[in-house]
């Protein structure tokens, strides 16, 4: 499980994303890539507490509302047109736009201003709890794991014995797909199974609401082991923003 999921810092700026793997049901008969980034954009703003995503003749755009992160523009499709219409003129800073395209072609197609924010990631989508094969792995000796849900975000929190911070991950819901966020681990307590956990409580969580399909943006520590708990990986992704 990656040490992250998707963007964090709110002063990054803007990411983008490759293609993806298929996310079942989706609305509109939307494609696989199409659709799994419409799942990822409704549980993303589930999961920090944004603006409901604006429809948009490109995809979406939505209000995060933090500083260095103000709003975000996300493509269903790798749309060079589009990327240049959006980006020809200067953005605010703070503004991010997401998209499904090979990095280096994206980078290509940015107007002035728009910059790296952040390294390659890849969408990845989840199996419905249904198709779990053996029981979930236990806690840890010396961890606890602590669950929650509020306002359509489940939580997962790992402590130490003592109650210090070992683990933590999110996930929005939308409908039936929940979006994982911001998994972290802390760097003392790498590579002792906390990200597996934390996935198998997050999706256990929200299937308890009705959740059957998982999306999430991960960096590039999380594809291995993510696959490794049945998650299907994607291409790579790169982050932009405006940088004035």
């Amino acid at each position: 499980m990656p040490g992250r999921s998707d963007d964090q810092s709110p002063g990054k700026g803007a990411c983008l994303m490759g293609s993806t793997s298929v996310v079942p049901d989706l609305p509109h008969g939307q494609d696989d890539t199409a659709g799994a980034v419409h799942a990822w954009v409704h549980g993303w703003a589930v999961s920090r507490g944004a603006a409901d995503p604006v429809p948009a003749p490109w995809g979406f755009t939505l209000d995060v509302g933090l500083p260095g992160h103000v709003a975000r523009h996300v493509l269903t499709a790798a749309d060079e047109a589009a990327v240049r219409k959006i980006t020809e003129n200067p953005a605010a800073p703070g503004t991010w736009l997401k998209a499904p395209a090979p990095p280096e072609e994206f980078e290509s197609w940015l107007g002035p201003g728009w910059s790296l924010a952040g390294g390659p990631g890849f969408l990845m989508s989840a199996p419905p709890r249904t198709a779990r094969t053996g029981a979930p792995p236990a806690v840890a000796d010396g961890y606890r794991l602590d669950t929650w849900i509020r306002d359509g975000v489940a939580r997962a929190l790992v402590r130490t014995a003592g109650g210090a911070f070992a683990a933590r991950g999110q996930a929005g819901m939308a409908g039936p797909v929940f979006v994982v966020d911001q998994v972290e681990t802390d760097p003392a307590h790498q590579r002792r199974g906390l990200g597996r956990l934390l996935m198998h409580a997050l999706v256990d969580a929200t299937a308890d609401r009705g959740a059957t399909e998982g999306v999430l943006v991960a960096t590039p520590g999380g594809p291995g082991p993510v696959r490794d708990d049945g998650m299907a990986g994607t291409g790579p992704a790169d982050g932009r923003r405006t940088d004035l």
